[in-house]
């Protein structure tokens, strides 16, 4: 899927979607850090009847999976989120709409897919509570609050392509974007591409020059603090997710202000640059805030077996980004449903290979440390 998703892109997208922040360590180690653990491999146990349904942020999901919130979706498909969300939809996963989509909350509410909406602290806590209140108005049954952006990564790809919002036709990038009739084909006839959420409230996007990152600096509030949850959590009725926390501390305090669940997230590795993955930091954190919140684990989740691994050290589920994306810029809605489609039969599969019939049974008692298991080779 990802070979065909870099031949429908035009290199800047390309490098957007696929870049990380400096030296890409933390991305590349987000996918990487799973296959330090060994999974057991229970035999004769009837596993005629595989069940990897479970309960995600107050959804009733089909899998151990969600759909992480991801911005600008229409840049790689001009069916964008919409499309996202109805093959969501038929696959019974909730799905996350970003504050920074190009598809309003209102269009994707829709779809009637199962839906969270993930939001920012804007400087304008007028503009953050307008969010929050359209997306109750529109059934979202879950916020998710971002934490981890208050400044943007140093995205060098991004730099080096010279990739704004919304993407400019520059010498440096014509003949890639040439080269890919189809995806400008797309675009053309998309003339609506927008920030949908924000474009009411805000007017930087679009003007000439104007970037995310500059977007980012200049709206985004750097002064948010534990006491701004708790403004939120006193806002918000529903479920409430915190995605970007790592430290046990931190997810045990976030807790402490109502959190509901917390995203185990480093943003993909497009932010802090040498942290670990958020697989390396979970057993700590299920420690650290034991059975009060649920866990999600946001990075570098490519295989069923990284979602049976991570629920195995402690997470409730897994959400999925970039594998989503490479879907929907490969194919559209076919595309995000064939890659979702992939990802049932492998978690069912390995539950069955594994010898677990149900996630809820699924324990730290079918996980090993790499290093734990060469300990006992050499014993």
């Amino acid at each position: 899927m990802g070979r065909l998703a870099d031949r429908a892109l035009p290199l800047p997208l390309r490098n957007y979607m696929q870049g990380g922040a400096d030296d890409e360590t933390t991305m590349r180690r987000n996918s990487a850090a799973f296959d330090d653990w060994l999974l057991a491999q229970h035999i004769l146990v009837d596993v005629s009847a595989v069940d990897p349904g479970t309960e995600l942020i107050g959804f009733p999901s089909a899998l151990p999976l969600m759909l992480s919130p991801t911005g600008m979706s229409q840049l790689f498909h001009a069916a964008g989120e919409s499309a996202v969300a109805r093959a969501a939809k038929r696959a019974q996963l909730p799905y996350g709409l970003s504050t920074m989509a190009t598809t309003s909350i209102e269009a994707v509410a829709e779809t009637g897919a199962m839906r969270y909406f993930q939001l920012y602290f804007f400087r304008d806590r007028g503009l953050t509570k307008a969010l929050l209140e359209r997306a109750a108005a529109y059934g979202y049954g879950a916020l998710c609050l971002t934490t981890d952006t208050t400044v943007a990564g140093n995205r060098e790809r991004d730099l080096r392509s010279g990739m704004v919002m919304p993407p400019r036709f520059t010498l440096g990038s014509m003949m890639s974007f040439a080269a890919h009739p189809r995806w400008l084909l797309g675009t053309l006839r998309n003339r609506a591409f927008q920030l949908a959420n924000v474009v009411g409230y805000v007017d930087e996007i679009g003007r000439s020059g104007t970037s995310v990152i500059d977007y980012v600096n200049k709206q985004f509030d750097r002064s948010a603090t534990w006491r701004d949850l708790e403004w939120l959590r006193a806002q918000w009725g529903g479920k409430l997710v915190v995605k970007g926390a790592s430290s046990p501390a931190d997810c045990l305090q976030a807790v402490e202000c109502g959190a509901d669940a917390i995203m185990v997230s480093n943003h993909g590795g497009r932010q802090l640059d040498g942290t670990g993955a958020p697989i390396d930091y979970l057993p700590a954190i299920r420690n650290s805030i034991q059975n009060r919140a649920q866990l999600i684990v946001d990075g570098g989740v490519r295989r069923g077996t990284h979602v049976l691994k991570a629920i195995a050290l402690g997470a409730d589920g897994c959400s999925i980004g970039r594998p989503y994306l490479y879907g929907l810029a490969a194919g559209g809605e076919a595309g995000v449903e064939r890659v979702l489609a992939i990802f049932r039969a492998e978690i069912e599969r390995d539950m069955a290979l594994m010898g677990r019939t149900r996630v809820r049974d699924i324990t730290a008692a079918d996980i090993a440390h790499l290093s734990r298991h060469r300990v006992a080779e050499l014993s």
